[in-house]
């Protein structure tokens, strides 16, 4: 039986036709034995993708405002973009979309709008956790009478929402956290952390960058106020977006010149964004919809419930790989930073952190290298929760990230190219 054959026979019985998925990536067709576990710093794209930006480019690569064809089709591939990616999320209408450079910058775009709402709500709670992006924004609003109250991890390696009951009061103005940590793969309960908030009159900011590619994703059952996400971690170019509630976007203050409409989208998009990048956006939202329509055929399910067929589909995969790369670290004797628990695997996503004793990150990040596997080492942005963790920031920790197109061969290769370099290095 060939590999399509496999799949066919795999995706009939309700399994993952993870091979299928492989040939849709260029890079991954051309990378030889080199395997791909740094995808938390970015996933590769799919054809369709590439596909995208590439008809962008030749096709209409014009500015948007025209009422000639080629600038009329740029107006358009951004409004189907829009559309696409408000499916993604579950938003409430498209317009709550906004496009942009990246997540970092949606982040400062949006506390600088709330700096400017203190008053006598001046509170905001912030976690040891995130990514210092969701932390360091925030921290800058000092200077606008901002006070701060810590949502500490737990020593199991996750945020607790018993925690941040206490913190939470009538004069918090807002809770930022992630979604789940870039870091070490641990996934938050928001839901209940909107719950809390919005029980004391106060808002939600989710970091959703690094949840993206690998669960479901539903700002109206999660019920936040505020979400940022990049597309290079969702399969797409580099480029990011914001949705948040129509009418908060529409209370935010945020700078625009005076011909550009007080309203969202428009009043968050200032000047020109990555158009090209965008539609490759857009192909990446129609390419997890793919997987979902493949793995269960029907004419019936709408766009949205395609993604979350597909969604369910690749988070139950990464279950079978976290499991396997849980096993492989516990069996090389790593210390494994965030959720180590197999019981407690639903916690978190196949991003692992750890380190071997006293072997140094780099040297094992670069014996993988020389062995043609891609991994990470340092602070990983994470400068508080490594001193959390009682790690200096110059040496830090590794991380392996898979996505859905990793395999489970490829997990055992790290394991066996790990188990080498320990006993080279020891």
């Amino acid at each position: 039986m060939n590999k399509h054959q496999t799949d066919k026979a795999n995706s009939a019985s309700g399994a993952f036709p993870v091979e299928t998925i492989r040939a849709m990536f260029p890079a991954l067709q051309q990378a030889g034995d080199f395997i791909f576990l740094d995808n938390a710093a970015g996933a590769q794209i799919p054809r369709s993708v590439l596909d995208a930006v590439t008809n962008h480019l030749v096709a209409h690569n014009v500015q948007r405002g025209g009422r000639y064809g080629r600038s009329v089709a740029v107006d358009q591939s951004v409004a189907d973009a829009r559309a696409s990616v408000a499916l993604l999320i579950n938003a409430y209408s498209p317009a709550e979309i906004c496009f942009g450079m990246n997540a970092t910058s949606f982040i400062r775009l949006v506390s600088l709008g709330i700096g400017q709402m203190l008053s006598e709500r001046d509170e905001i709670v912030i976690t040891d956790m995130d990514h210092d992006a969701n932390i360091a924004t925030w921290l800058a609003l000092e200077q606008a009478g901002a006070k701060f109250k810590w949502w500490r991890m737990r020593d199991d390696g996750n945020l607790h929402v018993d925690d941040l009951r206490p913190l939470v009061s009538d004069r918090t103005r807002l809770v930022a956290c992630t979604v789940t940590a870039h870091s070490i793969g641990s996934i938050v309960d928001v839901a209940s952390v909107a719950r809390i908030a919005h029980a004391a009159g106060a808002e939600v900011f989710l970091d959703c960058v690094h949840y993206g590619p690998h669960g479901l994703i539903d700002v109206q059952a999660w019920d936040c106020d505020y979400l940022v996400c990049s597309g290079y971690k969702n399969f797409s170019p580099h480029m990011g977006f914001l949705w948040g509630r129509f009418e908060t976007l529409k209370r935010l203050p945020t700078f625009r010149e005076d011909f550009i409409p007080d309203e969202p989208p428009y009043k968050v998009e200032a000047g020109t964004f990555i158009y090209e990048n965008v539609s490759g956006m857009d192909a990446a939202v129609q390419y997890l919809e793919l997987i979902g329509r493949n793995l269960a055929p029907s004419n019936n399910r709408s766009r949205r419930e395609n993604i979350v067929a597909g969604m369910g589909a690749i988070r139950d995969y990464e279950l079978v790989l976290a499991r396997e790369m849980l096993a492989v670290l516990k069996g090389c004797g790593a210390t494994i930073y965030g959720v180590a628990d197999e019981a407690r695997i639903n916690e978190r996503v196949p991003t692992f952190c750890f380190n071997i004793g006293k072997l140094s990150p780099q040297r094992i990040v670069e014996e993988m290298a020389e062995m043609q596997i891609g991994i990470r080492d340092g602070h990983m942005y994470a400068p508080r929760l490594m001193k959390r963790l009682n790690l200096s920031m110059d040496s830090g920790a590794i991380r392996a990230s898979l996505v859905h197109y990793n395999t489970v061969e490829e997990v055992r290769r790290f394991g066996e190219a790990l188990r080498t370099i320990i006993a080279k290095l020891s």
